[in-house]
């Protein structure tokens, strides 16, 4: 698999550095928000989402940074410092009020989003960083850059609030589980929060020990994920959970200085997800039988594009990799592409069609496959000003 040429390249370890005035970035490439900096000021629609942006990043300049040490529950371990989640589609059950929970797929429990638990600060801090970081970027205003570090500090360095690196204790079911594999998704919170360390760090807002320990962290977490009963189940995992775990391992992998982790994951992808989760007509089957299939069909592409992302980065293809059955990113994306503005032809159940999630996936295909291969909304391409979502 050999990746063709791009206008920035990602090497690596190192990213996009060399190509982007040292700012290590995976994902967030030169050109790309080069392009968009160059519009802020003359292009109408640019310029309402870099006000929009500014908008944002001061609301979290005056926002107290969120640490785990904010939960109100503590995890059976005793230790605040341990991430806590509940599952968002468990709920009471009508019929024994203090029993086992029961699931409602598709309907997120609101307790989840509570300051019982850690979900909210996570999204938070993730949140944060990026804004922070790319109102950095485009302003050039060191405020931003100092707020972002404050904030990636509280939660991976400060001994005082720093997580603990595990997910031993995320997405718990009351009365049935103390914490699952499913668990490990809540940490996808943390991809954002790489690519904006790199952005921030020309500012030196962090500083080089400060950087190392990052690294350090999410070492510890990749060992935390590749060797804990926890883990493993979620590495396992034949759906979305399976391809949001590659995702963040090989994301981590390259941040901690890891690259033959990722090597292998992204080597591996073919066999361990393509071949088993990707059918020949581009469906994804494991997505089909949920309340919500297509909008979980986009959930797991998301993660399937970046591996090819960072895929790239160890200059392998998996954007155009298509096995002996045509199965492969590229038929999973045009499968889906079908239905843009016809969700009366969609013959899954569906609870609320994800138009904005749709256009969001389509931008991101017309950056990898060439310009003008997915039609989308203008809107769509100022996705890079955002990454996060709600996982």
């Amino acid at each position: 698999m050999r990746a063709p040429a791009k206008p920035s390249v990602c090497r690596a370890e190192e990213g996009y550095a060399a190509a982007f005035g040292g700012r290590r970035t995976f994902y967030l490439k030169p050109d790309q928000l080069l392009a968009i900096k160059a519009a802020r000021d003359s292009d109408p629609v640019v310029a309402k989402a870099y006000a929009a942006l500014i908008e944002r990043a001061d609301v979290a300049l005056k926002r107290k940074p969120g640490s785990v040490m904010d939960k109100t529950t503590i995890p059976l371990s005793g230790d605040r410092h341990d991430y806590l989640s509940i599952a968002p589609y468990w709920w009471p059950d009508p019929a024994n009020p203090s029993g086992p929970y029961i699931r409602r797929d598709g309907e997120v429990n609101p307790k989840r989003d509570t300051r019982s638990y850690d979900r909210t600060a996570i999204g938070r801090m993730s949140s944060d960083a990026e804004t922070l970081s790319l109102a950095y970027y485009y302003s050039g205003e060191r405020k931003y850059a100092d707020k972002a570090a404050q904030v990636i500090r509280t939660w991976f360095l400060d001994p005082a609030t720093a997580m603990n690196p595990n997910a031993t204790f995320a997405q718990a079911v009351p009365g049935r589980e103390n914490g699952r594999a499913e668990g490990v998704l809540d940490t996808s919170a943390f991809q954002p929060v790489i690519d904006a360390v790199g952005l921030i760090g020309p500012s030196g807002a962090l500083s080089d020990a400060e950087n190392k320990a990052l690294e350090a962290w999410f070492g510890r977490y990749i060992d935390w994920m590749l060797k804990s009963p926890t883990g493993r189940e979620e590495q396992a995992a034949k759906n979305n959970h399976g391809m949001w775990f590659d995702a963040q391992l090989t994301h981590y992998a390259l941040f901690a200085r890891r690259p033959e982790i990722a090597r292998k994951t992204v080597e591996d992808f073919p066999r361990r997800r393509i071949a088993v989760q990707f059918d020949p007509s581009g469906s994804l089957p494991a997505e089909l039988t949920r309340t919500r299939s297509f909008h979980y069909s986009i959930y797991a592409l998301e993660p399937a594009y970046d591996v090819a992302e960072i895929a790239a980065c160890l200059d392998l293809d998996l954007w155009n990799y298509a096995d002996d059955k045509g199965r492969g990113l590229r038929k999973a994306t045009d499968f889906l592409s079908a239905y843009r503005g016809q969700p009366a032809a969609w013959r899954y159940k569906e609870m609320r069609w994800p138009a904005g999630e749709l256009d969001a996936l389509l931008t991101r295909a017309d950056w990898a496959w060439g310009p003008g291969r997915y039609p989308r909304s203008g809107e769509g391409t100022l996705a890079l000003f955002y990454r996060t979502d709600t996982r």
